[in-house]
């Protein structure tokens, strides 16, 4: 009994080193489907540093990851992010399900060329083109290849957002300013793939299209109050123009008065 139970001790080492060794590549791994799912889905060049995977804690964190602008637009990157941490729940069975992805600390630049399209909408176009639609049936593979993921929720905090207007023609209406820093609140972008789950290869874009939503929404709103407040700012000072024309013309009229008189 006692040699039989060292056997299977013996067995249980043996199946934990193999299943260390195998999940010690896992990071390496997680970083080229990143790189090469993102450049695919997005359409542009997507890196990534490195990926901590931290069983023991039931957390994956992605480092460093950035996205080049697509064509069109400067040689700036369209966002990079510090962090992404992901807080795994059950990992156990399908659908496998992450409690938490945190984007931390985005940098997001939103940029408009003379046309008025935005780098971030070019993004999210390539992203809608390039996923696959609903009904299309995915590839034959072996099985648990392409396993089904829910996110229950997906936060996005310290956001610093690049609003850049340079290239965009504003005609008669001569702006002073066409680039602004701004640092949006936290928001929530709710959850991915619920009910029955997204494969995973497609959990990424998921989340990346939900940011997108929320940060061009935003983007959005906060160009159209810089350039009218920039309108209204353009108004004042041509109204205070003419009204000192006017009082000067006054001015020269009954100084023209009094000198006739």
């Amino acid at each position: 009994m006692k040699k039989a139970l060292i056997i299977l001790l013996a067995l249980g080492a043996l199946i934990a080193a193999g299943a260390w060794y195998l999940l010690s590549g896992a990071g390496d791994m997680i970083k080229q489907q990143i790189e090469q799912q993102g450049s695919k889905y997005l359409g542009t060049s997507v890196s990534v540093l490195n990926v901590d995977l931290a069983l023991a804690d039931g957390r994956l964190t992605i480092n460093d990851l950035d996205v080049e602008n697509p064509q069109g637009f400067s040689q700036s990157d369209a966002f990079s992010l510090e962090s992404i941490t992901l807080d795994l729940g059950n990992i156990t069975s399908e659908p496998y399900t992450v409690q938490t992805v945190s984007l931390n600390a985005p940098e997001i630049l939103y940029e408009v060329d003379a046309s008025g399209n935005g780098n971030l909408l070019v993004l999210k176009d390539n992203l809608m083109k390039n996923l696959p639609k609903a009904k299309e049936q995915p590839a034959e593979q072996a099985p648990g290849a392409n396993p089904l993921v829910i996110v229950e929720n997906v936060t996005v905090s310290k956001v610093r957002l690049k609003l850049n207007f340079e290239n965009l023609d504003t005609g008669d209406l001569q702006i002073d300013q066409k680039v602004y820093e701004i640092e949006l609140p936290t928001f929530n972008a709710g959850s991915v793939g619920k009910p029955n789950g997204l494969p995973a290869d497609q959990v990424g874009a998921a989340i990346v299209n939900k940011m997108l939503d929320n940060i061009i929404a935003q983007a959005k709103e906060e160009a159209k109050n810089r350039l009218a407040d920039e309108a209204k700012k353009k108004a004042k000072e041509k109204l205070d123009e003419e009204k000192e024309k006017l009082k000067n013309k006054a001015a020269d009229k009954l100084k023209g008065l009094f000198n006739n008189s």
